[in-house]
């Protein structure tokens, strides 16, 4: 009896420790750690998954799941822009789930087959001192067309291209509006009132917030954390449209842990997962048209996203940063 009772005991022991590292999963994180950490302990707390999480910018990640391909340390990644996983697909880094979560989306943010999902997006968006425009006699810009009035003359931040991802995402996204003659002709008729550019692709919405400017352009999520904490901001999406980068997530080949990489896209793309966006205070607004963004945030359904092809983007930095410099800085 006593050997039974040991051989249980053993089973039991052992069915655990099955149980253990079934509910386990490794993660390569490419969004920035402070807000990972708040998503991936939400889904943890909600499935009892345990999640390692190692922080990797986008080109290191990408290198790095290359690199051990053979030998996979990782099962999903997790952020970094969807063209980085259209990239690791192409290399057949990574492997397809069709989640039931896939119809909830629209086609931009998700793949088709499978291989990555969306996690967030962030449009670009201005950001406006309602106080010191008051104090101006002017009103909010509702369009990029506004932004070239004369009574935002010197009072608009933006980052540069020549150093910024965000503001080479702003040059796109006027090409798509206005045709790339046309976006160049915009940006020399906007540069009048352009105050600084930045070097820094957030920089504007920190000017913002101690009121050395009254405008500022970039990604969404610092004018939403100055709106959350008080500060007497309002976030304008312009009529005409706005770009948007999105952070993507796929499963890599030879996941381990594969059920577990499958319960975090599929918790991660739920309403749920959505929800915890805004939960968290993490200022990234969700990919669902049906979850909320926040007080005072529209919902994405209702605000003019523009996109724009990320092979052309890539091949076409240089010239289109030399055109800037040369149509709209004059040099």
């Amino acid at each position: 009896m006593a050997k039974v009772r040991k051989v249980i005991t053993l089973l039991l022991v052992l069915s655990l420790l099955g149980l253990g590292l079934a509910q386990s999963l490794v993660v390569y994180s490419s969004v920035d750690a402070e807000n990972a950490r708040k998503l991936l302990n939400a889904f943890s707390t909600e499935t009892g998954i345990d999640v390692q999480m190692v922080f990797l910018s986008s080109g290191p990640a990408l290198s790095r799941i290359e690199a051990e391909a053979n030998r996979p340390q990782a099962d999903v990644w997790f952020g970094a822009p969807s063209e980085n996983h259209i990239l690791a697909k192409e290399r057949g880094l990574t492997q397809a789930y069709l989640s039931a979560n896939a119809d909830a989306l629209i086609d931009d943010f998700k793949d088709a087959e499978g291989y990555w999902y969306a996690i967030y997006t962030n449009p670009l968006t201005f950001g406006v001192r309602t106080d010191i425009l008051e104090s101006r006699g002017a009103t909010a810009p509702t369009s990029w067309a506004d932004l070239t009035k004369e009574e935002y003359s010197g009072l608009i931040q933006m980052p540069s291209p020549q150093s910024s991802g965000t503001a080479y995402a702003i040059v796109l996204t006027l090409r798509e509006i206005f045709g790339e003659d046309g976006a160049f002709d915009y940006m020399r008729e906007l540069n009048p009132n352009v105050q600084t550019y930045t070097q820094s692709g957030t920089a504007p919405s920190g000017a913002l917030s101690v009121g050395e400017t009254a405008l500022a352009i970039q990604f969404s999520p610092g004018f939403l954390r100055l709106v959350d904490e008080g500060f007497p901001v309002e976030v304008v999406f312009p009529d005409e449209g706005v770009g948007y980068e999105v952070a993507s997530m796929s499963i890599l080949k030879g996941a381990k842990n594969l059920e577990s990489a499958q319960r975090l896209v599929d918790w991660m793309t739920s309403t749920t997962g959505q929800q915890q966006l805004s939960e968290q205070k993490t200022y990234f607004l969700p990919i669902r048209a049906d979850v909320s963004a926040g007080e005072g945030i529209p919902s994405l359904s209702t605000i003019n996203l523009i996109s724009y092809d990320p092979g052309f983007a890539a091949e076409n930095r240089s010239r289109l940063v030399d055109l800037w410099v040369e149509r709209v800085l004059g040099q």
